[in-house]
């Protein structure tokens, strides 16, 4: 397999284990970055783009991040909350009166944030074309009751959470929630990522596929057998319903929408370089990324089913946990997507690592190929 790109020689295990991975015959195509004190130090990328493995990985390649997407969101939101067009603890209905009903009336944009606000999922089943339809889907997570005493424990806002912080964005900032995160986050560090993406970007998308046989590890087995067979449970709805929910990815009409939860689009430079932007305070003064990466929920997830540990709309390291350490220290923070991309940050080493792929893994949390590199990367630094 030949691998594109370039790295400083400090990282040339990093190349080698970068390469190993299209060992693996299921492996389609990949993209690593790994910036340093803001530099990069290595930008790879490697395999095939599209869906019958004949079109290469090209440096402009970009692929759906799923929840990778929700940091971006966040950042927005906090954006907001410093020019005080949000308030952290007000009620979320001050801003979204609709959204008081049924007991809401005292959640804020905090516990939707951090996981707690007992919404990670709507009880009755919806069209597979609601996926598409905002207005819809927000006015029924406004009518929506909490599956929990709000505040009280968390569970991972698998989907909802795109349209829950969304709204917020689209009636404090005036626009599309895709539009504001790129005006707010992408284009002033020049990152090559999207909510809501143009039509003439399309070609440059890659296709994501499944790999098939790796069954995952306990997390990834535990959350299966329930989506399988308990259709019923909170779990099973925040993944499906609606049930185009795990089948869109691919499709133009999932690509177009701006659903801040899954479906940004961009590359590993994109990743890395939204995170250097954390580091160096670019994006957020340093009192608003204290809030980010504030450990507000941790414990058993009520939706994932394992241990999560989170910040405002960022996942914390845990390192002690197999599936849920970034592998680097304690202090990094980040967020995985569903099949193996990951963007996180880590503060100690003043490192930012983006790595996205499009042949999809099993695994809830992170995604062991990206784990083997940021070990190899720890024996570098």
């Amino acid at each position: 397999m030949q691998i594109q790109g370039h790295y400083a020689l400090q990282f040339e295990a990093v190349h080698e284990a970068f390469a190993a991975l299209f060992d693996d015959p299921q492996e389609r195509g990949a993209g690593l970055c790994i910036q340093i004190g803001g530099e990069t130090v290595v930008d790879l990328w490697a395999g095939t783009a599209d869906k019958d493995g004949a079109d290469a990985w090209h440096s402009d390649t970009i692929v759906n991040l799923f929840s990778c997407t929700k940091t971006f969101t966040a950042v927005t939101a906090l954006q907001l909350v410093a020019e005080g067009k949000l308030k952290l603890d007000a009620p979320v209905a001050d801003y979204w009166p609709e959204f008081a009903a049924a007991g809401k009336e005292a959640i804020t944009l905090r516990q939707l944030l951090c996981h707690q606000a007992g919404l990670p999922a709507i009880r009755e089943m919806l069209p597979a074309e609601a996926l598409y339809d905002w207005q819809l889907m927000v006015e029924t997570l406004a009518a929506e009751a909490p599956w929990w005493t709000p505040g009280q424990g968390h569970g991972y806002e698998a989907i909802t959470y795109g349209w829950l912080i969304g709204e917020l964005l689209r009636r404090a900032d005036g626009r599309g929630p895709g539009e504001s995160i790129v005006a707010r986050v992408a284009r002033p560090l020049g990152l090559d990522f999207h909510v809501g993406l143009a039509d003439e970007e399309f070609y440059r998308v890659a296709h994501i596929a499944r790999s098939k046989g790796n069954m995952g590890d306990e997390a990834a087995q535990r959350l299966l057998q329930v989506m399988m067979r308990e259709p019923a449970a909170m779990t099973t709805r925040a993944f499906a319903n609606p049930p185009s929910i795990l089948t869109s990815t691919n499709k133009p009409e999932w690509r177009r929408m701006q659903q801040p939860a899954a479906n940004g689009h961009g590359n590993a430079r994109s990743l890395a370089g939204f995170y250097s932007g954390l580091l160096d305070g670019s994006l957020l003064e340093s009192d608003m990324l204290e809030q980010l990466t504030r450990e507000h929920s941790i414990g058993p997830d009520k939706t994932l089913l394992t241990q999560t540990r989170f910040g405002l709309g960022c996942m914390l390291d845990q390192p002690q946990l197999p599936n849920a350490t970034f592998g680097l220290g304690p202090r990094a923070f980040g967020h995985p997507g569903a099949g193996g991309s990951v963007g996180f940050a880590d503060p100690e080493h003043d490192v930012a690592f983006g790595f996205v792929t499009n042949t999809l893994g099993p695994y809830v949390l992170m995604d062991p190929r990206a784990q083997k590199l940021v070990g190899i990367l720890a024996g570098c630094l």
